[in-house]
């Protein structure tokens, strides 16, 4: 897929309600803080830095959001990595039940960002995990118990196979765990919305404006095509992006593709019959297929995650047999809008976060791994704290589970991973 430097043409562009054009940097300038990427994790840790009183620059290779931020499938869920018991050796049980309170208060985090600031990107609260199998859905007995004993507050419940039409209209799952205290909303507008809160804090935002190298320091000189920031700190929020700008980072991270459809608005009454309350919806398959339907009634339908480095030549073709195993009923519909893009994979599926031993004043946060929208903003939030206070508690939880680089070096980091998967497939086929 050829990536341009302007937005996808994708649901969330044709409907966003600005796309306001921001200069390229054009002059060498000094800041406190130069943070490299303008996805939620920069545009939030511009944010989080500037309420505490330091001057930021942001630069951004292409648009505000056109990476993964302005892209996803716009599902806002609890969650941080997989299996958190298994860094119970690297933080701690104390630091897995603070990485386990994370997940749940970084949703909260954001349902507070975008009322305090009124950010118009059609929250709605509601979601659902599907089971595949019976066992699945015994482990969700298992899940509610455990957000109970967390203090959870929303309301859970549990949806058994005979009621499993009250909240998809499809033959193809054995049961549900509904999540009032996750949503869906628009990522694009969020994104855009929250840029606009960072500009109105004193947040210097430039646009087209790649960094072709980094010189290291007391103070650190972001080098761009038109000027050079000189920074006292450095926040790398480039995720899938990252490529060889900083190449201790960027082996540890796998850009892999992801892809979305949009069908054409639905009728109420079609739409009202596939998702009757309006959730978001995610199964438990290692490809997983998660969707939702829109402000304006279309159903979004994504997942597919691509480990290959190839993308499909034709994402409608490709997405649409997922969408119509799940929604039959579906098949005169029209797909109006496909996009695609790349997310950041870790091995352990675990976000990176902290700062650079070689270069303590450079901070960086990364590889999501399907978690973005809610933990961005947490880890904005910590890496503010570590700049502006000099410790945080949280980011040094984080900055201890441990990450591998993936084997192979660029040239085969995404064949062996797809192997990888392709395995897991397998055993998920068979199991």
């Amino acid at each position: 897929m050829i990536q341009s430097n302007d937005h996808a043409q994708s649901y969330y562009r044709a409907s966003a309600h600005a796309l306001p054009e921001r200069p390229s940097l054009g002059a060498d300038l000094n800041a406190d803080v130069c943070v490299v990427g303008g996805g939620f994790t920069g545009v939030n840790t511009a944010i989080e830095l500037a309420q505490r009183g330091l001057s930021v620059i942001l630069l951004e290779a292409r648009r505000i959001g056109w990476g993964a931020s302005g892209r996803n499938g716009g599902q806002l869920i609890r969650g941080i990595g997989h299996d958190l018991s298994g860094f119970a050796k690297s933080v701690g049980e104390e630091g897995v039940r603070y990485l386990e309170r994370a997940g749940i208060d970084s949703v909260a985090l954001v349902g507070e960002r975008i009322a305090q600031h009124r950010i118009d990107c059609d929250l709605r609260w509601g979601f659902c995990e599907l089971a595949n199998t019976p066992a699945q859905f015994a482990a969700f007995k298992g899940e509610q118990e455990h957000l109970a004993a967390l203090g959870y507050a929303p309301e859970t419940r549990l949806v058994g196979p005979r009621a499993m039409r009250e909240v998809v209209d499809s033959s193809v799952y054995v049961g549900g765990l509904v999540d009032m205290g996750s949503g869906h909303l628009h990522p694009l507008n969020l994104v855009l919305g929250e840029a606009q809160v960072a500009e109105s804090l004193g947040v210097r935002i430039f646009e087209h404006t790649p960094v072709l190298a980094l010189v290291h320091g007391d103070t650190v000189q972001v080098r761009c095509a038109g000027g050079t920031v000189r920074a006292n700190h450095l926040v790398l929020a480039c995720n899938a992006h990252l490529d060889e700008l900083e190449p201790r980072l960027s082996g540890k991270v796998l850009p892999a593709g992801s892809y979305i459809i949009a069908t054409e608005p639905l009728s109420q009454a079609v739409a009202q019959s596939l998702i009757p309350q309006n959730l978001a919806l995610c199964d438990q398959k290692v490809g997983l297929d998660y969707y939702r339907l829109s402000a304006d009634r279309r159903l979004l339908f994504g997942g597919a995650c691509h480990y290959s480095g190839r993308d499909p030549q034709d994402i409608a073709a490709y997405m649409r047999p997922k969408m119509l195993k799940v929604f039959p009923q579906l098949a005169n519909t029209a797909i109006a809008f496909q996009w695609g893009g790349k997310i950041g994979i870790t091995a352990n599926r675990f976000p990176q976060v902290g700062r650079l031993k070689q270069y303590p004043n450079v901070f960086y946060a990364q590889g999501y791994s399907g978690h973005g929208l809610n933990v961005t903003h947490w880890c904005a939030r910590l890496l503010a704290e570590g700049i502006h206070a000099g410790t945080s508690p949280g980011l040094d939880i984080f900055s201890q589970v441990p990450h591998m680089t993936f084997p192979g070096g660029k040239a085969l980091r995404s064949p062996l991973l797809a192997l990888g998967m392709l395995w897991y497939r397998l055993r998920e086929r068979l199991g």
